[in-house]
């Protein structure tokens, strides 16, 4: 606390340098007085966390007195102490989950700012090569029980169709041929000799 509050009053002073009228001997001394000041500040708080630790640990950890015990006495101590070890690991366990858990909660919840901002990024995608069956293997399991053939549902073409796909079109060229041949004066005339 102390720290901010030097770096907030140095920065002031630095930022209306040009229009204070503060001479150079009175910021010297300013400063030196706020640095005196957070010092004192600094060393009274880590007197004051040292007193709450003694506290703390005051509570929690009463001092032992092992002197004219004996042996079943030793052994009840020593059980309740591990109770306590035990509580006190419970406590840590659950507290670890809480924060794992608070993790991913506020992770899930970037990811839903980065999509409603619209800056998802998008993660590098890995190539896999993979066959039909590991695929159908992957999708449904042992439940598929033949191989995928892609090649056996292909549609097979015949040198036939070919050859009969090409007299067509031959037959269609003729004809345009004969259209071509009837137009003019000379196709009126092989119409009037036909």
């Amino acid at each position: 606390m102390a720290i901010t509050v030097i770096c907030n009053i140095t920065l002031f002073l630095n930022y209306f340098q040009p229009k204070c009228k503060i001479s150079a001997s009175r910021k010297l001394s300013l400063k030196i007085l706020l640095l005196a000041r957070a010092t004192e500040e600094l060393e009274a708080e880590k007197a004051a966390r040292e007193e709450e630790k003694v506290r703390y640990l005051g509570e929690k950890l009463p001092p032992l007195q092992l002197i004219g015990l004996n042996m079943d006495e030793l052994q009840k101590l020593c059980k309740q102490m591990h109770e306590k070890v035990d509580m006190v690991d419970e406590e840590r366990y659950d507290c670890e989950a809480k924060v794992i858990k608070n993790n991913k909660d506020i992770s899930e919840l970037n990811l839903k700012i980065q999509d409603l901002g619209g800056k998802f990024k998008k993660p590098a995608l890995r190539k896999v090569r993979v066959s039909a069956d590991e695929m159908l293997k992957a999708l449904f399991g042992s439940k598929n029980k033949g191989s995928m053939d892609l090649r056996a549902n292909l549609k097979s073409v015949k040198k036939e169709d070919i050859k009969q796909e090409k007299e067509l079109t031959m037959e269609v060229g003729d004809w345009r041929k004969k259209l071509e041949g009837m137009s003019g004066m000379e196709g009126r005339k092989k119409m009037f000799d036909a």
